[in-house]
């Protein structure tokens, strides 16, 4: 299933100059306010779960997760190049799960790396924050990512609709808006966090078994849904 090839081809395209600049600024501006953050408060357990919370995993792995999807299949379907890896003898589900794994590697390295360094910064691992929010960053990446990958394969406008989901539903309605909170991937990896760092620090609006439910039934239907999209996809002079 997994072609180094199109694998090859898809790293190349993500993490390009345009591209690259982009996935290191967040992750960089995170650990500048941690830093910041420490040097004024000092270790802190709950300012820890904010910054990490309303910063790394409700803003950061959400906008990665856009950049890395829906880059990882929108472009080459938007400029036509996709004609190209289509008239290959590869399998078009290969095509998807390669960039799936892809677009899931270099969001949780740009997720889940920072967001550990960032944990450690601000408190030390105490109550193992910085631990808890790396595991919430890593299975959150990996839903993102066939959320995205799946929209970069339905729609010209996947980055404008994947940033107003990333900011407007997951930032501000999965923060604020209590019946939202069960559809929102934030709110599912929180659950995870919860389990590790104890519920007296990190808090989920979702129960750990149905977290874990809806984040492989979205990652499962997502992929398999993408894949279905693009056997669809007919190449000139198909009939």
């Amino acid at each position: 299933m997994y072609n180094p090839t199109v694998a090859r081809l898809t790293y190349r395209a993500l993490l390009g100059r345009r591209r690259a600049a982009i996935l290191f600024l967040l992750p960089a501006l995170l650990i500048v306010i941690a830093a910041a953050v420490r040097a004024l408060n000092g270790a802190d357990d709950q300012v820890a779960v904010d910054v990490l919370g309303g910063f790394a995993l409700a803003t950061m792995v959400p906008l990665i997760g856009v950049i890395a999807g829906t880059g990882s299949i929108g472009p080459e379907i938007d400029d036509g190049s996709i004609v190209y890896l289509l008239s290959k003898p590869v399998q078009r589900s290969s095509i998807i799960f390669t960039k799936l794994i892809v677009a899931i590697a270099v969001t949780m390295a740009f997720s889940a790396i920072p967001t550990f360094i960032a944990g450690y910064i601000l408190n030390g691992n105490g109550q193992q924050i910085a631990v808890a929010y790396t595991v919430a960053a890593l299975v959150a990446s990996i839903a993102y990512s066939a959320l995205f990958l799946l929209l970069g394969t339905v729609s010209r406008h996947a980055v404008v609709i994947g940033l107003v989901y990333a900011l407007v539903w997951e930032t501000l309605f999965g923060s604020l808006v209590a019946g939202a909170r069960t559809l929102s991937v934030q709110q599912w990896a929180l659950a995870l966090a919860q389990r590790i760092g104890g519920e007296g620090t990190i808090t989920s609006d979702v129960g750990l078994p149905l977290a874990v439910g809806l984040l492989a039934g979205v990652s499962v239907l997502a992929t398999w849904y993408a894949g279905q999209k693009l056997r669809t996809l007919k190449l000139a002079g198909e009939e």
